[in-house]
């Protein structure tokens, strides 16, 4: 048996080690999201139960191309194509839902939102809803965290948008969304962001007397990429669909780690490194892996704390929509965004070979980046590009 450290035991040891007695402002890291991260933790504060996923095993979604059938058993799809048979296929966009031809060996999954041009298009929702597929309607996340979101913020407009359908087309159709999601490169805390909103949705569900998971789609995230040293980009999406499959996800797709130029070459080897992660680590088949762990349970906690007041601030004030129209939402991803920026300018947020290795110089400002009536996708590097 392992004898029992203490914090106490730990404090000592450190500040020996440290040789001072304020070792709590030397370990301590400021972080944008506002939360509380100690450097030693000895139990959780809130103990957390099991987080199931919707499928047995996380799905590894390649992007269609010729020769691919073999190696994939999901995939991503933005024209149709025919004689596909025991596959999982996303649809990307709303012409394909049209006129795909389904399969009784296919199964199918919606990756379209109805959210346009500041309001729900009524209209698509139930023609997507009438459609044989085992989730019709899709509620992306994925804008806002490549727009500067902090998770909080990406998770509460989130649960907003997924109360909003539930308010127009009813609580039914709480069974029959998919939530994207864009995965950072904050390791631990990106875990913690899919397993919060699993507690979130389930809450949310649980106002409509329904005791619903969320089905979570989760991709590489575009914030942090960059043109220069592309094979860097591979390193951070490894990481990132680690983090995913790690939280949770049900299914995960990897974006091309080439920003431009994209070949088919490039986008096999981005596909493969699911594979690599799932063969070789089999870090896809647990339903929950972080369970347990201290930190992740701790974090988990506080981000579904924030992101819940953050929801109920949103529904005081009308609604996701409402807050949307106003241009609420779109300040508090600006606010956020712009701060982040900052961040990277002054070296804190760390880009090897943007702003490490070698350091780029500036060709654009944080103005120029951003608006705040806008809410875009805007990559760190492209301040340096």
């Amino acid at each position: 048996m392992f004898a029992q450290i203490t914090l106490q035991d730990w404090e000592n040891l450190v500040k020996k080690q440290l040789k001072t007695d304020d070792i709590y402002s030397i370990l301590s890291k400021e972080n944008l999201e506002g939360i509380s991260v100690k450097p030693y933790y000895e139990k959780s504060s809130e103990s957390l139960k099991n987080l199931p996923k919707v499928e047995e095993s996380t799905h590894l979604v390649a992007r269609y191309q010729e020769g691919l059938e073999e190696d994939a058993f999901a995939f991503l799809l933005d024209e149709n194509v025919e004689n596909l048979s025991e596959k999982t296929i996303f649809i990307n966009n709303r012409a394909l839902a049209e006129q795909i031809k389904t399969d009784e060996s296919n199964r199918y999954f919606s990756l379209i939102d109805v959210f346009e041009n500041n309001q729900i298009n009524q209209k698509l929702g139930k023609e997507l809803l009438s459609k044989g597929f085992e989730k019709n309607i899709c509620v992306d996340a994925s804008l806002y965290q490549n727009a500067g979101a902090s998770i909080s913020q990406q998770l509460a407009f989130a649960l907003g948008k997924a109360k909003d359908l539930a308010e127009i087309f009813g609580s039914e159709i709480l069974s029959k969304l998919v939530f994207k999601f864009a995965i950072g490169s904050n390791y631990f805390f990106e875990i913690a962001k899919i397993r919060a909103f699993k507690l979130l949705f389930n809450q949310l569900s649980k106002e409509f007397s329904l005791d619903e998971i969320p089905y979570i789609f989760a991709e590489t995230s575009h914030r942090n990429k960059a043109k220069n040293d592309e094979e860097n980009n591979l390193i951070r999406s490894t990481l990132e669909i680690a983090a995913a499959m790690i939280a949770g996800s049900d299914a995960v797709f990897a974006n091309d780690f080439k920003i431009e130029n994209s070949t088919e070459l490039s986008a096999e080897i981005s596909f493969k490194q699911q594979v690599v992660l799932a063969y070789e680590s089999i870090i896809n088949v647990f339903d929950d892996a972080a369970n347990g762990s201290y930190y992740v349970e701790d974090i988990t906690y506080q981000f579904a704390k924030k992101a819940w007041e953050l929801f109920l601030e949103i529904e005081n004030s009308g609604g996701f929509l409402e807050n949307l129209n106003s241009g609420r939402i779109s300040e508090l991803i600006y606010n956020q965004s712009i701060t982040e920026q900052n961040w990277v300018e002054e070296g804190k947020i760390k880009l090897i070979g943007v702003n490490l290795y070698p350091k780029l110089e500036k060709t654009k400002s944080v103005e120029q980046l951003y608006n705040p009536l806008e809410i875009k996708p805007v990559r760190w590097a492209e301040m340096f590009e």
